[in-house]
């Protein structure tokens, strides 16, 4: 019985597993669920799938003329070679826009010569086609094919493996597995770009067994590997923030729960304080009119008595306030201008440290400026608190993703890692008996949500705090809420 696969030359398979690698990349690409994911390699992962649906058809459109060469007529090679060539040069093109994308969307690194090199790799493959001429229509694809492999093809592979390594670094914090395999798989592509240009097809010739497809298909197989299994931080993250969503349900909760409880509490000591310190004040005026020495002595006791009573009242103050859940009505503010106030009403208090702003134009919010200046100021306190000798508090705006992000970054003391996961629960505190109510923050946390926003710490002993508040622009608001509808 005859064999149907005996006529089968093993470049053929080499050819079908090598496009199959790459397409199924591209699917794997395309079925991931990214929907509400603020990672950066989200907005450029596409770029990368369109690369593999199109490297791999390429592959598979080279099989067509080597098993019907014979039976093809010379145009219909040409055809099949020009399609192949032009597959080859738009899918190295996607590669090189997604590593020059990945490559930009990478945070402490601004990179002046990517926008300059694709120009700069056309130009180079226009002048290596001209040089070379053509003598006839399947030389010239020959020079075509060969200009793209050593120009848009190595240097988009390198471009790709040098982002997806930089990235690996970026998400460690989210998962160091998937770190490893985008690493690994940036090593590869590294590789990848080697064997799929010129050089190395010339060198394999003369100094390897092997035809280059062997190194190029093997290469392939990794990076759809590793690529593949990366894309689990997708999973990682909504796993992340469906964790954050139920700690901030349960905050919310606890917030509830104990401001009723402090709302009856603070009512009840604030009654009672009240009738004590207007009784003090009429002892002391009365002492304060006899005139006696004995009498002075006494009114000084008084005054002691009555700043206990204020302090007293302080606490009933704000245990009000973190009480308080009443709507407020927003307004469109620029929240730089909020900053700016809270500043000015602190300047009495900032004389000793060094104030760096750094607030770019962003887009209006909308917000309670009242609320958001008793946010920065408690904040600001914080970390002069933090920085007894003087030190430097930086302020920073931006935008990002529809958000106003502030960021507030001081060279303190620092806050212990077992302390940090707790600095937003009510009535916790650090500072010394009688010095805070641990109530500060925790409003915070809950004017911030009211702004449909996010507030993060981030601290480390003897290197400072950094305080994140994200604010939706006003158009995100808008479009988010009832408001908008």
């Amino acid at each position: 019985m005859a064999n149907p696969f005996e006529n089968i030359h093993s470049i053929y398979v080499l050819f079908f597993l090598y496009g199959a690698a790459f397409l199924i990349l591209g699917f794997s690409i395309t079925i991931k669920d990214m929907k509400g994911s603020d990672l950066p390699l989200k907005d450029s992962l596409w770029l990368l799938g369109m690369f593999g649906f199109t490297h791999g058809a390429r592959e598979w459109i080279e099989i067509y003329p080597l098993i019907e060469g014979n039976r093809l007529s010379p145009l219909g090679i040409f055809q099949a070679k020009a399609v192949s060539v032009a597959m080859m040069l738009i899918s190295f093109l996607f590669l090189l826009q997604f590593g020059l994308s990945l490559a930009q969307g990478i945070k402490q690194r601004r990179l002046w010569w990517i926008t300059g090199l694709p120009g700069a790799l056309f130009l180079i493959w226009v002048l290596f086609g001209w040089w070379h001429g053509f003598a006839s229509h399947m030389q010239f694809l020959r020079h075509v094919e060969i200009g793209a492999r050593n120009t848009f093809g190595i240097t988009g592979a390198l471009v790709t493996a040098y982002g997806l390594i930089a990235y690996s670094h970026e998400i460690k914090y989210l998962s160091n597995s998937i770190a490893r395999r985008l690493f690994y798989a940036g090593i590869i592509f590294a590789f990848y770009g080697v064997f799929a240009s010129n050089f190395f097809s010339t060198a394999a010739y003369f100094f390897l067994p092997l035809p280059a497809e062997v190194f190029r298909g093997g290469s392939a197989v990794l990076i759809t590997y590793f690529v593949i299994k990366a894309l689990n931080i997708f999973n990682i993250e909504t796993r992340r923030r469906i964790e954050q969503q139920t700690r901030h349900l349960v905050q919310a909760e606890k917030l509830t729960s104990l401001g009723q409880l402090a709302a009856g509490i603070a009512h009840e000591i604030n009654n009672p304080l009240t009738n004590a310190s207007l009784g003090i004040q009429t002892l002391k005026n009365k002492l304060s009119n006899a005139g006696g020495e004995q009498d002075k002595e006494i009114v000084a006791k008084l005054d002691a008595v009555e700043r206990n009573i204020d302090r007293a009242s302080t606490i009933a103050q704000e245990l009000l306030q973190f009480s308080r859940q009443r709507e407020t009505e927003f307004v469109p503010l620029d929240i730089n201008d909020v900053i700016k106030g809270s500043l000015t009403l602190m300047q009495h208090k900032l004389k000793m440290v060094k104030i760096d702003q750094n607030l770019s134009t962003v887009p209006d919010i909308l917000g309670d400026t009242g609320k958001l200046e008793q946010v920065f100021i408690n904040v600001l306190s914080n970390s002069l608190e933090a920085m007894p000798v003087g030190g430097t508090i930086s302020i920073n705006t931006l935008q990002k993703d529809g958000m106003v992000e502030v960021r507030i970054v001081d060279t303190g003391t620092g806050i212990p890692g077992k302390n940090v996961s707790r600095v937003f629960d009510p009535f916790f505190t650090t500072k010394e008996v009688g010095l805070g109510t641990g109530l500060g923050l925790s409003i915070c946390y809950g004017i911030i949500r009211q702004h449909h926003g996010h507030i993060q710490l981030s601290s480390a002993v003897g290197r400072g705090t950094t305080v994140s508040i994200t604010i939706p622009t006003r158009e995100r608001y808008e479009k988010n809420t009832d408001r908008g509808r």
